[in-house]
Formats: structure tokens, C-alpha cells, sequence
């Protein structure tokens, strides 16, 4: 079955969804990978679920926005999709390695290849000179420019500049595109703003605790 949908950027065929996911990674498939929050620690969240997740991340994330159609997408797109991401996740890692993205696993590399080789959405202009964009599977249609797009980014320069945000807790990836190369943290809005928010609590506890010690110290008897 194909389908085919308005453009992602038109609000009127979209309607009012709500944004759940994470984006602003620099990068598709780095978005992709910050499905699993919280990655690497013992409070990691998985955030496809279920089919109703996965089409949420291709309707925000991708240029099909779908109905929530059971025929059309399955549990076990939902697994699939997974481990794609963990694979991608595996290039990645090796890319920014001493090793190389060769020091990936063979499975990996397969996972990724086999994802990429699906067409991707089709992009058509309508009557109106509205854009639509056509697939006969959605989601493996967007996971395939997922895929793509990490191919393209373990292979390319830019992978130097992936960075891991400094915030323990986060373990979310970005490329770092700023000019001095030194950016730490995925969102300053975020991780960004509470490590800020930290450090002023910090200072103003220092400060007040020595303020304290000056108070009690007494003078000569």
C-alpha cells in the first residue's frame, strides 16, 4: 500500500501534535539514537515503546506524517527500529574511536547497510503546488534516510566533531558545529541551563558558609 501525505511542514494536514522527542542533535540519525534517554545509566527510558511511539517519531521526526494505521505499522517495526538504533549508536561510537567505524561490529554494518538500501520517501508536487511525499512503508521508508544519514556522517569529517554532552546523566550525542569546537552540552536549554542553575546554587552556598565563618570568628579577649 502507498501513502502519501502533505509535506511535514504543513500544520494545517499535521494538525496540532504534540512534539514528545528530542531533537537538535545536528544530526538525523544522532536525533535517532536520543530515543533511549538517559543512555548508559541506571535511569535510561526507552522512548519507542510501542507502534503508537515509533509513528509519533516518524510524524515529528520525518517528512511522512501517517496515520495510526495497525495495518500499517507493526510490533515488530517497533523492534526492528531498535536495533537500528543500537547499530547506529555502534557506528557511531567505533567512528569517534581510535579504531575507526571499521572496528564496528559485521552485524552492525549490516543492520545499517540493509536500512539505508530502502527507498526513501518520494517527494512529488500536487496540483495546488502543494509538496507530498510518497512511500509504501512510511517508517522503513524514514528509517532508510536514518540510516543514510549515519553512513554519511561515520564516513565524513563530522564525525570528529560529535561530542557526548558533558552532563553525566544525559549520555545524548551532538555535533559540535560551533567555531571554537569547545560546546558541552547537548541543549543549553536543558543540560545546559541546569549545570548554570547548579553552579550558581553552588557559589551561593560557598559564599554563605563563608559568610558564616566570618561571623563566628571572634576578636582578642
Amino acid at each position: 500500500m502507498t501513502v502519501t501525505t502533505r509535506a511535514a511542514g504543513d500544520t494545517a494536514d499535521r494538525g496540532a501534535e504534540v512534539v514528545r522527542f528530542r531533537e537538535g542533535a545536528g544530526r538525523l540519525s544522532l536525533d535517532f539514537i536520543r530515543t533511549l534517554r538517559y543512555r548508559g545509566t541506571l535511569g535510561s527510558v526507552e522512548e519507542l515503546a510501542d507502534v503508537t511511539a515509533l509513528v509519533a517519531w516518524i510524524v515529528q521526526c520525518g517528512p511522512c506524517p501517517l496515520p495510526l494505521d495497525p495495518e500499517l505499522v507493526r510490533p515488530t517495526d517497533v523492534r526492528d527500529a531498535r536495533s537500528l538504533r543500537e547499530a547506529i549508536h555502534e557506528l557511531i561510537a567505533a567512528g569517534r574511536s581510535p579504531g575507526g567505524v571499521s572496528s564496528s561490529s559485521f552485524l552492525s554494518r549490516e543492520l545499517v547497510n540493509r536500512a539505508a538500501a530502502v527507498a526513501t520517501p518520494t517527494p512529488r508536487v500536487d496540483p495546488s503546488g502543494a509538496l507530498l511525499w510518497i512511500a509504501v512503508d512510511p517508517v522503513a521508508a524514514t528509517l532508510s534516510l536514518v540510516a543514510r544519514d549515519a553512513v554519511d556522517l561515520v564516513t565524513s569529517p563530522a564525525i570528529a566533531r560529535v561530542r557526548e554532552c558533558a552532563d553525566p546523566t544525559c549520555g545524548a550525542l551532538f555535533v559540535d558545529n560551533s567555531r571554537p569546537g569547545k560546546r558541552r552540552w547537548c541543549s543549553m536549554g536543558a543540560c545546559g541551563n541546569r549545570a548554570k542553575k547548579s553552579t550558581i546554587r553552588s557559589k551561593a552556598a560557598q559564599n554563605k558558609d563563608q559568610g558564616k565563618g566570618k561571623g563566628t570568628t571572634g576578636g582578642p579577649v
